[in-house]
């Protein structure tokens, strides 16, 4: 199956081919339309920090689920 070296090589590789290159194309512009139907809310820090950590700990946690976990011969 996999060894832990290649997993996190290709975490790893992951992490830098994503990188924060999309990050600006996701970005909504400076200024938008007056008659817009969606308006701009600005979210907290800490909120935006806490989605980040809970969504890569799901995604640890199906990585661990799917590739680590060995289920107990009965």
């Amino acid at each position: 199956m996999f060894s832990k070296k290649m997993l996190w090589g290709s975490l790893t590789a992951l992490v830098l081919l994503t990188g924060t290159s999309g990050v600006a194309l996701a970005e909504m512009p400076a200024h938008s339309p007056q008659n817009s139907q969606f308006h701009h809310i600005e979210q907290p820090l800490g909120l935006k920090v806490g989605v980040a950590i809970a969504g890569l700990a799901l995604i640890g946690l199906e990585f661990w689920w799917f590739l680590l976990y060995k289920s107990p011969e009965s």
